[in-house]
C-alpha cells in the first residue's frame, strides 16, 4: 500500500509540474512536446528578402491580378451600393439608425422573385419546407419545432428584421447564419418569395387585382 501511495504521489507532482499550470502568464519558455508549427521558417512583411528570383528583394508580392476576388456592389436600380456603405439594401436597416427597414428596398421583379424561389429551395426548404411551414426535411429525422412562416407573427415582422436573421442567424441558436452563403440581394429576393408563401396562405380575395377575382373559385 505504501508503494502505491509513493507512486500515487509522484505521478501527481510530475502531472502537476508538467500541466498544473497550464494557462498562467509566465516569462519562462514553456516546455513543448509538439511544437504544433508554432514556428515556422518565413518571411516578415515588409521585411527584405534574399530569394533569387524575387529582382526587387521585397518579402510582400503584390497581388496576382485576377486571384483576388472582389465583392461586386449591390445594383439598386440605376446606382451601384458598395458592400461596406451604411445603406438599407446592406445593412436591413435605416441609413444611421438601428430601426429595421419596414419593405424590402430592392425593386420587386420577376427576376427577383425566380432568384428568390431557386435559393429558398436550396438553402431553406429542408427546415421549412417548400409552404414555408416548417415541415422541412429534417423535422422527419427527429428535428424539433422549427417555426412556420407563413405565421401571423411572422407575417408582422418588418423585412429588415428577416433580412438580418438570415445573416446574423436566430437568437435561440436555433437557426445559423447564412451570410456566407446568401449575399446581401439573395436575401432580399429570399424574402420576397417568403412575403409570396405568406400571402398565398394568409391572403384574401380582396388582396388581388379586380380582373383577377373572377377567376377564383
Amino acid at each position: 500500500m505504501r508503494y502505491f501511495l509513493a507512486f500515487f504521489a509522484v505521478t501527481c507532482a510530475l502531472v502537476f509540474l508538467v500541466a498544473g499550470r497550464r494557462g498562467d502568464a509566465t516569462r519562462r519558455t514553456p516546455i513543448e512536446i509538439w511544437n504544433d508549427m508554432d514556428r515556422q521558417i518565413k518571411l516578415r512583411p515588409q521585411a527584405g528578402s534574399g530569394f533569387a528570383t524575387w529582382d526587387d528583394g521585397r518579402s510582400s508580392r503584390p497581388w496576382v491580378q485576377g486571384t483576388i476576388p472582389r465583392q461586386i456592389p449591390v445594383k439598386l436600380g440605376s446606382r451601384e451600393v458598395n458592400r461596406f456603405e451604411d445603406n438599407p439594401v446592406i445593412t436591413g436597416m435605416e441609413t444611421g439608425k438601428t430601426n429595421y427597414v419596414d419593405l424590402n428596398p430592392m425593386p420587386v421583379t420577376e427576376h427577383l422573385m425566380a432568384r428568390g424561389k431557386e435559393r429558398y429551395g436550396i438553402y431553406c426548404t429542408p427546415c421549412h419546407g417548400l409552404a414555408g411551414d416548417g415541415n422541412g426535411v429534417v423535422k422527419k429525422y427527429g428535428h424539433g419545432t422549427i417555426p412556420s412562416l407563413t405565421d401571423e407573427a411572422r407575417v408582422k415582422h418588418p423585412d429588415g428584421y428577416l433580412f438580418q436573421i438570415i445573416q446574423k442567424g436566430s437568437a435561440t441558436g436555433l437557426m445559423g447564419p447564412y451570410a456566407d452563403k446568401l449575399p446581401p440581394e439573395d436575401r432580399w429576393a429570399v424574402i420576397a418569395y417568403v412575403r409570396a408563401l405568406q400571402l398565398a396562405r394568409l391572403g384574401t380575395p380582396e388582396d388581388l387585382p379586380e380582373n383577377l377575382r373572377a377567376s377564383l373559385k
